[in-house]
C-alpha cells in the first residue's frame, strides 16, 4: 500500500465489500485546484464590474453622504437599544410597544427616501445575480454528473 493510500485510510474507517481503497474526502479538508480558484476569482472580478454592483456602490455612497438618512439610521439603532433595555432590564412591555411604534415610523420615513429604496433594490439585484450564478454552476455540474443521485458502484476489479 502506498503512503498516499495509507494517509487516506487513517481518516477512512469502514469496510469496503469490493476490497478496494477508495479515498473519501472530508469537505473541510478538500483543497480546491488552483485553476478552479483562479476562474472563481475571475468570475468574482466580472461580477464586481457588473452594472448591479456599480449601482449598489453609487447608492451606498449617496446614503453615506445623506445626513437625514444617517440621522434616521442612528435614531433607529438607539430605539433598538431602548427596546432591549425595556424588555430585559425594566420589563416594561408598554414602553416596548411605544418605542417599537416610534421605530416603525422612523423606518417608514427612511424607506420613503428614494435613495434608500434604490439602495435596497440594488442589494436585492446583487443577491439575485449571485444566486443565479450559483444555480448555473450547480446545474451545469449536475448535468455532467448527477451529484444528488450519485451512487458508487463497486469496480469490476482493482489493480
Amino acid at each position: 500500500m502506498s503512503e498516499q493510500q495509507t494517509a487516506v485510510n487513517t481518516h477512512h474507517h469502514h469496510d469496503h465489500e469490493h476490497g478496494c481503497d477508495v479515498p473519501k474526502f472530508n469537505t473541510r479538508d478538500l483543497l480546491v485546484r488552483d485553476d478552479i480558484m483562479e476562474k472563481a476569482k475571475e468570475l468574482a472580478g466580472l461580477i464586481f464590474t457588473s452594472e448591479e454592483v456599480q449601482q449598489y456602490q453609487r447608492a451606498e455612497k449617496q446614503i453615506q453622504g445623506n445626513e437625514r438618512v444617517q440621522a434616521l439610521i442612528s435614531m433607529i439603532k438607539k430605539k433598538q437599544k431602548e427596546v432591549v433595555a425595556f424588555e430585559t432590564t425594566f420589563k416594561n412591555e408598554q414602553m416596548v410597544k411605544k418605542i417599537e411604534g416610534e421605530m416603525e415610523s422612523l423606518q417608514d420615513e427612511l424607506d420613503g427616501i428614494p435613495i434608500v429604496s434604490e439602495f435596497q433594490q440594488s442589494q436585492s439585484d446583487i443577491n439575485y445575480l449571485l444566486q443565479l450564478v450559483i444555480s448555473i454552476v450547480r446545474d451545469t455540474v449536475s448535468e455532467k454528473i448527477n451529484v444528488e443521485d450519485a451512487s458508487v458502484e463497486a469496480p469490476a476489479e482493482c489493480d
